[in-house]
Parts: structure tokens; sequence; C-alpha cells
């Protein structure tokens, strides 16, 4: 008895030492869950606009105010996501951003965030008759001004100089309006923030009076560029193709400064060569020739078209060109379609689009739908939420869109925390269009967690116009919004155009019953008088 109870001891601690030595050879193979930590506001103390947060690229740009020291920026708010830390913490200190700021925000995985500022310091330095604008170079610390040949350089007269911020920034030995003496390179010491640059600034002479710099064709309007003697008439003349009869651009298309102008000639013929030269006083400058863009019709900017695949409406027809989408793909997992055909039109026949807002949920679970219409697609559903790409190729620059909306207003009954300001005040409508240089389409994100929207101030954004409505109207009206553009060199590559019932939809603010009809969307390439 007493050798069999020794076996079983023995037989016991056999078991547990090997369950033991299993236990050291599991390995823990489960994965940390991979939630991507993000910055979901950020702005720094004398911000000029908000800052553009990229989730997808997990990257900010900050826009700062001239006046701001890029050495020693400091920030009023700075929230990430719940239950992340950050490494640093930007709201503890001050950060030198004349090169990017990186921030590690940390929750099972570490997502490193890049920060840059972009800060626009506006320098100027004019020479009373100088050809074209004076050369600043903020990076080699020198300016160049460009004299006709014969000039005394010993006699010049300063009429305007800024090499820094705007109140905070000296100059020694100062430089006022007057007399200047630039026979021989001046050196200057630019003071600010209570660091110093050492300038030289240069005078040379130029053989080239008037030149013309550089012309962009568009579809019915042509912008040239041109440099010549600042206290001259400068302007511009063109021609057809074929035609022997140079046509003066008239003043009120010119505008100049310092001894750079520039012109737009509207009322061209797309498709069609032309030939454009700048002329000052009595001297002609170089010509450029150039051809016109052709033109193009919005696909189903009428809104003809539409079909329903299972519970889904869309904005095309079965098997056509997918040019617009909507929200619908999302609404319609809660039984619902904001944006729907409807025969209330300008015209009183054929179709238009009609988006509404609406609560969208069952048995009070759910959230604000806003009914828009947009070019793109609808990629896919993120829980209550959408990813959608935005934009459709495109590599024409019109100059407006134009068409015909319907609106009515509701009280704004559902806020974001963002807004919750807004609650009670009568819903905006919200048009836009956008020329960019997406490379791909723009991915869209709604989703709180990890938003990503569209904005109008970033990089991308080429061309780009805007309207909205917060009343209610009882008949139709024609709208033409005009597009503003960064540069008139740069061609796009993608069109965004986007209407929606709320303007704050996409932060599932808005007016429970609010109500938007679009139609006739055509795109303007002329330019008025």
């Amino acid at each position: 008895m007493k050798g069999l109870r020794i076996n079983s001891y023995i037989f016991i601690f056999t078991i547990v030492v090997s369950v033991a030595w299993l236990a050291g050879c599991i390995q823990n193979d489960l994965p940390f869950p991979r939630i991507p930590q993000n910055i979901i506001a950020v702005a720094a103390v004398g911000e000029s606009k908000q800052a553009y947060i990229d989730s997808i690229a997990f990257e900010v740009n900050l826009y700062l105010d001239e006046t701001v020291d890029i050495e020693n920026v400091s920030f009023s708010e700075y929230r990430i996501t719940p239950g992340a830390t950050s490494d640093p913490d930007l709201l503890e200190g001050t950060y030198d951003f004349s090169s990017p700021v990186y921030v590690t925000l940390s929750r099972f995985q570490d997502y490193d965030w890049k920060l840059v500022a972009n800060q626009d310091i506006v320098r100027y330095f004019q020479v009373a008759g100088e050809v074209g604008e004076s050369i600043v170079d903020p990076v080699g610390h020198r300016v160049i001004v460009n004299m006709p040949a014969g000039t005394d350089l010993a006699n010049l007269t300063l009429q305007r100089v800024k090499l820094g911020p705007e109140g905070i920034t000296s100059i020694t030995p100062s430089l006022d309006p007057g007399p200047l003496d630039l026979s021989y390179p001046l050196r200057v010491v630019v003071a600010c923030h209570g660091r110093y640059e050492y300038w030289t600034i240069y005078a040379q002479f130029t053989e080239t009076i008037v030149s013309t710099t550089s012309v962009d064709a568009w579809s019915k309007v042509i912008w040239a560029y041109g440099n010549g003697p600042a206290d001259v008439k400068n302007g511009f003349e063109y021609k057809k193709e074929g035609s022997e009869e140079w046509i003066p651009v008239p003043e009120r298309y010119v505008s100049q400064t310092q001894g750079a102008f520039s012109c737009y000639i509207p009322h061209l013929d797309p498709l069609t060569k032309y030939a454009v030269r700048a002329v000052s006083g009595e001297n002609i400058a170089n010509e450029v020739q150039v051809t016109t863009q052709s033109t193009a019709v919005i696909p189903n900017g009428d809104f003809e078209n539409w079909c329903q695949i299972g519970k889904i409406i869309f904005p095309y027809a079965e098997g056509g060109p997918e040019f617009w989408d909507t929200g619908n793909t999302g609404a319609s997992t809660l039984g619902q379609n904001l944006t729907v055909s409807s025969e209330d039109t300008p015209t009183g026949s054929g179709l238009s689009a009609e988006l509404t807002t609406k609560f969208v949920g069952i048995a009070g679970i759910g959230k604000l739908g806003a009914g828009s219409i947009f070019t793109g697609k609808f990629a896919k559903v993120d829980g209550t939420n959408g990813i959608l790409d935005f934009g459709r190729p495109w590599n024409l620059r019109p100059t407006k869109l134009h068409g015909y909306y319907k609106y009515k207003t509701a009280a704004i009954d559902y806020v974001s925390s963002e807004f919750a300001s807004f609650k009670g005040r009568p819903d905006t409508c919200f048009i836009y269009v956008a020329l960019t240089d997406w490379t791909a389409p723009y991915e869209i994100r709604t989703n709180p967690k990890n938003r990503n929207l569209f904005d109008p101030n970033a990089s991308y954004v080429i061309g780009y116009g805007k309207m909205q409505y917060s009343g209610t109207m009882d008949d139709w009206q024609e709208f033409e919004i005009p597009i503003s553009y960064r540069s008139t060199s740069k061609v796009p590559t993608y069109i965004q155009i986007t209407a929606a019932t709320s303007k704050y939809g996409d932060y599932f603010t808005g007016g429970n019953g609010a109500v938007l009809w679009v139609d006739q969307f055509s795109l303007g390439w002329d330019l008025d008088d």
C-alpha cells in the first residue's frame, strides 16, 4: 500500500512537471490589435488657418502667420485618440518647425506622425525703373535688381522694401524709400526673433528690355506673363494662327506689380493656335505660340440617368458611365436612400437629384445621414460610417460651375461634439467644385476615429469654388460658382464636384427634414469682361 502511494506521488509529480514544461514551450502568438492612433485636433498658437490632418499619410500640415517664430512654436490644442499616449506631448514646451517635427502615438503599436509647418513671409524690394521684379532669395539671403543698360546704378530710387515679417523686422543700415547706391553690392543685417541674417543686394544690367516669360492656354482663356521696365506702359498683344493682325489686350485685362505684368485673354476659340507677346512702350518681346484646350460636358450633369441595384439607388444608367455616386450605399444598410431622382425640375420636365437629410436608424438607434451626390465612388461601409473615393480623372480647366438648385432648410437638431453650438440654427446646403492634382481617387473617411475629409486649403487643390444657402426657396434658382485657381500653369488630374443637403453632414450634424434639389450642372470655360 505504501509503495502504491509513493508511485502515485511520482505519477502526479511527473504530470505537473510535464504540464509546466509544455506551458513553457507554448508561445502566445496572438497579435495585439492594430488600431491606428490618430491626431484628432491640433492648433498652433498664431496659426493663419486651421491645420490639415491627413490620417492616411499620418501627417499634419500647420499654417503659421508670418509673425510667428517658426523655431519656437507652441500649441493651444492637441487631442489624440482616447487611450493613446504621445511622445512628445505637444501641449508641453515649444518646438522648432524649421524642419519637420515627429510625434509617436502609442497604443499596442507605435504610430509615427510627421508635422510640417508652412509659413509664407511676403518679401519684396522695389526700385524705380527696374526691369521685372527684383529677385528676393530668402535661402541665399540676397536680392538681385535688374536695370536697363546704361542706368546710373549709383543714383537709383528705392520705392519699398520688406525682407522679413511686418512690424518685427529691422534692417541695418536702414533702408528707407529714396536715393539708393547699388554701384557696389550693398550688405545689410536683417534681424527678427533675436536672430540675424546677412543679406547682399546687387544691381545688374539687362539687355532685354521686355520679355514674354510664360503663356498658359486654357480652353477659351489664355494667361500671359511678362517682364519690362516698371515705369513704362506694359501690356500684351495676340493673334490667331493665320492672321497678320496683332490685337492689343485691353488694359482692363492687364495687371502689374513692379516690372512684372500679366494678363488674361478671354473669348477665345477652343483647340485653336494663338501667338502672344509682351509689349513695353515701343519695345516688343518674344512671341510664344500655344494651342487652347478643348471643352467638355459633365457626364449625367442633367441627372436624367438613374438605376436601382438591389436596395440601392445610383445616379447613373445601369451599365453606363459611373461618374457620380451618393451616400446611399451606407444609408441603405438601414433601409434608406437619401439621394433619389425627382420629377421636380427647373424646366418642368425630366429628372433632377433630390437630397434629404434624415435620421437613419431602427427603434431610435442610428445616426443622422445627409443626402449627397459627388463625383467618385462610395467604396465601402465602415460600421455606420462610410469610405468614399473622391474624384474623377480630368485635365481641363473650367472657369465656373453652373446649375440650378432649390432648398428647404430645417433647424439643426442633430449635432456632433465639434458643432454643439449649431443646434437650433437653420441647416445649410453646400455645393463646391475643385480641380486637384491627385494621383489616384482621394479616400474620404467619416469615422471620427480616423476621419479624413476633403480640405480646400490643401496643397493638392489647384482650383476651387463654393456656394452655400441656409433658407427655404419656393422656386428653383440658377447659380454660378466662379473657380479660383492658385496656378494658371498647373494641369489638374481630377475633378471633384459635391452637393450636400447639410454642410456639416460629414460630422453627422444637420437638420432632420432638410431637402436640396439640384439639376443641369455644366461647366463654363470663359471669363467675363
